[in-house]
Formats: C-alpha cells, structure tokens, sequence
C-alpha cells in the first residue's frame, strides 16, 4: 500500500515508512494495553523509531497496568500514565447525564465521550514533546476511528495522525505471533475487544462479532454480575442544578458517585445493554456493555427533569438530546453544534434539582419517591381539582 499522499492523515503501516520521518524525533500513540496497540508499538520499534512515547489515560476502569508496563519494557517505550478519572466524569460523563445521551433508544454512549478526552490528552503530550505524530489504532469497523480522528482535527493538531489499520489491517493470529516472538506471550489470551471507564465497560469483535449469534462470556462481566447475597435495597440519588451530588443523602464527587452506583446497582444484575450502531459508511456493528451507574442516574435525571420542567421543553430539548448524541459520535464533540446543543441542554439543567429514591431489584429498578426542588406535579389530585374550580380554571 503507498503512502497517502499530500495529507497529515496516517492510513497505513507504509505511511509510517521510517524515510518520511526522523526515526529519533519524538512520536506519541495511545495506548491500552490491548492486542492493537501493543502491535503497534512493535511494528515501531522494528522500523527503527527510537522516540515512542505510549499515552495510557486512565478513566477508572480500574484495569491494572502491569502489562502495559511490561510491553512497554519489552519495546522499550516511554510509557505515560495520565490520570483522567476526574477530567472525564466531570467533562464528558456530566453534560452526558444531563442530555440523556443514549443511542438510538439503545444503550447509553461511551466511548464516544472518552476519545475526544484521551485525544486532547495525547495531543498535549505530543506538543510538549515537539513529536511529528499523534497515532491510533483504530481499525476500519470500530467508530473510534473518525472519533479520535476528528478530535486532532477540530483541536487543531498540526502534525500527522491516525490509525496505520484504517487501510492495512492486519489478522489477529499474525499480530499474536508477532507479539509472541518478541516475548509478548499474554496477548493471545484475549478472545474479545474490551473498552472500559468508569462509566461503561465494553465487548465487541472476537467472538461477538455476529450479531445473529452472540452471548458475552460471563468471565468479561465485573460490575453486574448479580450477588446472590444481596437483598432488595433502596437507594436515593440527589440531584443540584442537573449535576448528580448526593447518594442517600451523603455528598460525593461524581466519579464517588457513578463508582458506588455501579457496585450497589450492578450486585443487582442492573445496567447491561446489547445494540448495533452505525459505522460510517452505514453498517451496522454489535456493541454489548454493562453500564449499572449509567441506568440509574439517566433515570433519575429523566424523572426529575420531567418533574421540573414544561413539557414543550422537554420535547424540544429530546430532539436536541439526538443531535447532541450524534455530533459526539461522529466525531466532533470539539465541533459548534454539540456546544451549541449543550448551551440549550445546561439551560434546562439549572432547573432539575431534586431526589429519586429507587428500590434495585434482581435485574431493575423501580421508584420508589420523586421529589423536586420546584416541582410542577400535583401531589393530592381531589385538592388540585377543588383548588383549581376555586379560582376559575
């Protein structure tokens, strides 16, 4: 494959030809810790570049690095651990709550509020390091591709990037091989693709590629696996101004917050989703996930907002809740429709102030108590209706 000419845009592995770039200049790529990206840095290190800089953000998935430490030992690669976990609840999990970013109807988005995050991340690193690249592993079925993509982008990244697997991909049994061969023997183990946060952990590829035939492996799942031990309970999720602050009534960071959710919701068997969502071209790929927090703060979000506001807004704003979704998912969170969408969304979020106290059952949840700061609900209807005759409605 020849290189992509007159572009910025890295596409393949032959326009990462070591001629094109001082081989000792500084390049940075994202890294995971996962077969991709692992096999990236090998290829790397075979063509002679000596300045890997490998960028790992950590989101609270609570994943343990000691193999990406050990790769990048292996290849002797700079490795960079970037705490992220505060940067991303509040950022990017926040005004997600607050637009009810689900896709579809389906699932709940993701890794489409990760990627613009761990994009700007490594694009900071890059400019500090005076790198010539900014590199990916995305491959041509997963939508992080024009996600990261279009963040360097419409961050204004001046220097090369993308992914080398948008127009070469390369075979799982060769990457493993590869990877074995230079003392990497872990890597094929792995039989799915997993993306994890502290808002979502992620399947897809491997073995749930078939839509039509597709069950995760119970092994994969961490937070909703149900506790047998673990009797009825209720919970209460508080509610300032659109921002999650309070559970059962005791004040917690958001990160605190979504990570005690996940454990209390998800002992319940609560927050797994299956969905297909588009690729660029319009084709359709399966995504399954477990997402406890998630079921729960969108709900109680959605409750109070209807609780608080008229419903002519919440039916506009619902329609802008899709576009919003969309302009993440396609890559331009950083774009000035998803801020100009926002902009309406953090207008009605300074009204939804309150508590929903839910009862977590195996498998759901149900309320239990709404209650608003300003609420436009009725609470004895016979009053309402002698009060409402009274002064003539």
């Amino acid at each position: 494959m020849s290189p992509t000419r007159n572009s910025r845009l890295i596409r393949s592995f032959a326009d990462l030809a070591p001629h094109r770039f001082d081989p000792k200049r500084p390049v940075v790529t994202l890294f995971s810790g996962g077969l991709d990206s692992s096999y990236l840095l090998l290829r790397l290190a075979k063509a002679g570049f000596t300045g890997i800089h490998a960028v790992s953000v950590d989101l609270g998935a609570g994943e343990d690095m000691d193999e990406q430490r050990l790769v990048a030992e292996q290849l002797s690669v700079h490795l960079h651990v970037i705490d992220g976990r505060d940067m991303f609840a509040e950022d990017h999990v926040r005004p997600a709550i607050a637009a009810q970013a689900i896709y579809l109807g389906t699932h709940p988005i993701s890794s489409s509020l990760s990627r613009p995050l761990i994009a700007k991340l490594a694009m900071d690193i890059a400019t500090g390091l005076d790198a010539w690249g900014v590199l990916h592993t995305a491959n041509r079925s997963q939508n992080t591709l024009r996600r990261l993509n279009g963040a360097l982008g419409l961050l204004g990244w001046s220097g090369y990037y993308g992914t080398p697997y948008d127009l070469d991909p390369v075979g799982r049994e060769q990457k493993c091989r590869e990877l074995e061969e230079a003392g990497l023997v872990h890597m094929s183990k792995r039989i799915a693709s997993i993306d994890a946060n502290l808002w979502c952990r992620e399947f897809e590829s491997g073995v749930l590629d078939d839509p039509e035939e597709h069950s995760v492996p119970e092994h994969l799942y961490r937070w909703s696996v149900r506790d047998e031990t673990v009797a009825d309970e209720s919970v209460e999720i508080g509610f300032a101004q659109g921002v999650p602050v309070t559970v059962d009534g005791t004040r917690l960071p958001l990160r605190r917050i979504v990570d005690t959710l996940n454990h209390r919701a998800g002992a319940h068997g609560i927050g797994r989703y299956s969905g297909l969502e588009h690729l660029s071209g319009g084709q359709k790929v399966l995504e399954l996930r477990e997402m406890p927090a998630a079921t729960v703060l969108l709900g109680t979000y959605r409750h109070l907002e209807t609780a608080t506001l008229a419903a002519e807004t919440i039916r506009e704003k619902m329609h802008l809740e899709q576009i919003w979704v969309r302009e993440a998912l396609e890559g331009r969170w950083f774009g000035e429709l998803r801020e100009a969408a926002q902009s309406f969304i953090e207008s009605c979020a300074s009204r939804v102030t309150g508590t929903v106290r839910w009862r977590l059952r195996p498998g759901t949840c149900e309320t239990q108590s709404i209650v608003a700061g300003s609420p436009r609900y009725v609470r004895d209807r016979e009053d309402w209706e002698r009060e409402s005759i009274r002064l003539g409605g």
